[in-house]
């Protein structure tokens, strides 16, 4: 074995490309499970409200209202779209940590 046949690409203690394309792979998919269960359980909590909401008498009024309707959807938007921000924000964050 001669110094010229030696291959010297695979040396350190750096993982190799595959095993952390692997990792980038797998963390991608937990990510995106943990936002589909994430979704999931704000429809959820978002039904248990509305169901809450519906049999309160207090709220009567309010449900007859179209601008309430509409005032109470913009503010559910506004908070689903914060969440997706905010995990946009840190996914961004994490894989630019990662580089």
């Amino acid at each position: 074995m001669t110094l010229a046949t030696i291959e010297i690409d695979q040396t350190g203690f750096a993982p190799q490309r595959r095993a952390r394309a692997q990792v980038r792979h797998t963390a991608a998919l937990a990510q995106v499970i943990t936002s589909l269960a994430l979704a999931l359980s704000i429809a959820v909590a978002m039904t248990a409200v509305s169901i809450g909401i519906a049999r309160a008498d207090a709220l009567a009024a309010a449900a007859e209202d179209p601008t309430a309707r509409v005032a109470a959807a913009v503010l559910l938007a506004l908070v689903l779209v914060a969440i997706g921000g905010l995990t946009a924000l840190l996914s961004q964050a994490e894989a630019n940590s990662g580089e």
